[in-house]
């Protein structure tokens, strides 16, 4: 690694090519580094290191920085508004990530004259080895600079062979439902010795309030559900209200096992 400093690669050409673009990063010790962003994308652990730039507390703003317990890795992700943790918190349930990092990472390039930076504001590593990069939106959707911007991270992802995504608000049904299962993310709701049980009740889809009526004290057993449809062992639909009666069953992965 080398340390950063002022000097972006390429000339002063318009369109921009993977190769010229160079990636700025901190190391787990908070050290600044710049490299070839095609190199850095192969080497850097990325999600070992904080946030490229602190990130800073608006006042007036409803939502301020904060932190987000991952269950995929067991550590605490500093996040800078309401929309990362929300995008947080829907790849902490995503099977296919193995980590997670905001901000972690700015790619810097030539237009014309200019140095440009963009910084995308979530980034995922995939079972695969690859990494996810991710922006928000917003309600109005893209300004005109994040979309250019956009553009040419998503050409640089791919071409490293990672991928990006522009997402745009979520379905609130949905956020709502994961929101509450959020909270039984922890391992300490595990069904642990009731597992069994608990996949052999949901054998077949039923409503949740019978098959846990049927395993004992409706207290102790709700964590465990709840636990179980956010890890994937149990499945729901996740785009209509939960309730007390929505239909349940075992993922098809815990079916075959059993």
């Amino acid at each position: 690694m080398q340390a950063t400093n002022d000097a972006v690669r390429g000339g002063g050409d318009t369109a921009v090519d993977a190769s010229r673009l160079d990636a700025r990063f901190r190391d787990p010790l908070g050290r600044a580094h710049q490299l070839p962003w095609l190199e850095a994308a192969q080497d850097v652990v990325f999600e070992d290191g904080p946030a490229i730039r602190p990130f800073p507390v608006r006042y007036g703003r409803r939502v301020a920085p904060g932190w987000w317990w991952s269950s995929t890795t067991g550590r605490l992700v500093a996040y800078g508004s309401g929309v990362m943790r929300t995008e947080l918190m829907l790849l902490d349930r995503d099977p296919a990530v193995v980590a997670l990092v905001c901000r972690p990472v700015e790619l810097v390039w030539r237009e014309e004259s200019k140095v440009v930076g963009h910084a995308p504001q979530l980034m995922a590593r995939l079972q695969d080895g690859s990494g996810l990069l991710l922006d928000c939106a917003g309600r109005s959707g893209p300004s005109a600079r994040l979309a250019a911007r956009a553009r040419v991270v998503a050409d640089a992802a791919k071409a490293a062979g990672w991928s990006y995504r522009l997402a745009g608000p979520p379905d609130p049904v949905l956020v709502a439902n994961v929101r509450w299962l959020a909270g039984y993310r922890h391992p300490r709701y595990a069904a642990g010795p009731r597992m069994p049980a608990l996949v052999e009740v949901f054998a077949s889809p039923r409503p949740a309030v019978e098959a846990v009526c049927e395993l004992g004290d409706p207290i102790a057993v709700w964590p465990a559900v709840f636990h179980a449809l956010w890890s994937g062992v149990l499945r729901v639909r996740l785009d209509e209200p939960l309730h007390e009666r929505v239909v349940v069953s075992v993922a098809r992965q815990e079916a075959e096992a059993a």
